[in-house]
């Protein structure tokens, strides 16, 4: 791949080593952040700019990673933002996980700049960003993502052009909802057996091997024996991204009843404290449930 042009806005958990993927390929990565430039970044190849304009403005290709759809909105269309660096023929990608909805606006306005727009929510977490192995949900035409793909491919490894602009959010939603609910299996699981008397590290060592198996069970499993909820991915980020599931299922018609009932656990551990806890640490709200924790003598 040649030497391109490429901006990055938004360093957080996720964004910092994603874009630090793009710096080692040995590309011209233009960053800023709304915090502090994370080390890593600073002491980098990487050239910190001003603004999401400034960014725009000296890149050809213009990825965004930050929490939430007024985000986004913000650093495209706000002061500064992206929308007023750009110029004809550019490539603005979001790969926040945002309201699909939203998404299919922000495109119009982007396409009308004579910019082309792709939507790329990620799943995998830090430890995928960190290792390039995210997977990837596009939502694009199929001629804009042939440019990005190389891109994408030295941030993540399962890469998939699902449909127009918005069908990668649409993705991502279904993405977390299955996630949220197999962490609320895999929680009600070794809560169960743990209570009822056996050991949850071989419980869980024993379901691993066969049709209960999962990637959540492996992980998450292994998170909730242990103790470990450091994010990974923050409940905050989780629970966001089950009000899109909810509010967009409202606004279809459809019934997701027990993508509510996950919600609700969340929204208890952060009644808890636990906003910044990793998601697996839904655990927490069956654990309060049933008087004990996993790791106890039954």
């Amino acid at each position: 791949m040649s030497k391109l042009k490429l901006g990055f806005v938004g360093l957080g958990i996720m964004g910092a080593p994603m874009a630090s993927h793009l710096v080692a390929a040995g590309h011209e990565v233009f960053i800023t952040t709304r915090s502090k430039i994370p080390e890593e970044l600073a002491n980098s190849a990487a050239i910190a700019c001003s603004n999401p304009a400034e960014v725009a403005s000296k890149a050809d290709i213009i990825i965004t990673m930050v929490p939430d759809t007024p985000d986004v909105e913000k650093v495209l269309f706000g002061d500064h933002g992206i929308a007023q660096g750009l110029k004809a023929g550019k490539i603005v990608v979001d790969m926040s996980s945002i309201s699909p909805i939203a998404t299919q606006e922000f495109a119009k306005r982007i396409n009308a700049l004579g910019c082309e727009y792709v939507d790329a929510p990620v799943s995998g977490g830090q430890v995928g960003a960190k290792a390039a192995s995210l997977t990837i949900m596009v939502g694009a035409s199929e001629a804009t993502f042939a440019k990005v793909k190389p891109v994408f491919e030295l941030m993540g490894k399962n890469i998939t052009l699902v449909g127009g602009n918005g069908a990668g959010q649409i993705t991502k939603v279904a993405n977390q909802i299955i996630v949220a609910l197999n962490i609320e299996a895999v929680a009600e699981a070794l809560v169960f057996a743990a209570k009822a008397g056996a050991d949850p590290a071989k419980v869980r060592e024993a379901l691993m091997g066969g049709f209960a198996s999962s990637k959540i069970l492996e992980v998450h499993g292994e998170r909730m024996i242990k103790r470990t909820f450091d994010p990974g991915f923050r409940i905050e980020l989780h629970q966001k991204d089950l009000n899109l599931a909810l509010s967009s299922a409202k606004a279809l018609g459809v019934s997701l009843p027990n993508t509510a009932t996950a919600q609700e656990l969340l929204n208890s551990c952060t009644a808890h404290g636990g906003k910044a806890w990793d998601h697996s640490a839904m655990v927490k709200a069956l654990e309060k449930m049933a008087n004990f924790e996993i790791g106890q003598k039954a």
